[in-house]
């Protein structure tokens, strides 16, 4: 069994969160050290450590991360000029947190992706 969140807590209420969207596959809450002038984070309900623990049963919550992100986008208004959707994967790639998260960021020109 996973250790549970920070996440798990916001997803059940427990503690307090802006949430932006949340229904029966996954939730939405806006980032309290925000990159961007829009930063949300949207997560499954379901804790999946990472995205190494993803299985076929998975699939229907990820597909929802990604229309949650599109309508979020759009009611936040930065769906037009852009956004970037981005998830980290254990600590190389920079999660912090071991419950897989999607971040979408924009609201301003955010310039290229840092690689290596």
């Amino acid at each position: 069994m996973a250790e549970e969140t920070i996440f798990s807590k916001i997803i059940r209420k427990e503690i307090p969160a802006d949430v932006v969207y949340q229904d029966e596959l996954v939730t939405a809450f806006r980032d309290i050290n925000p990159r961007a002038p829009v930063h949300v984070l949207i997560v499954p309900n379901k804790l999946i450590p990472t995205t190494n623990d993803v299985g076929p049963d998975d699939e229907l919550a990820l597909g929802r991360m990604i229309t949650v992100a599109k309508k979020i986008a759009a009611d936040e208004g930065v769906a037009e000029n852009g956004y970037r959707l981005i998830m980290n994967c254990n600590q190389h790639g920079g999660q912090e947190v071991y419950h897989i998260h999607m971040h979408l960021v924009g609201g301003r020109a955010l310039g290229p992706m840092v690689v290596g």
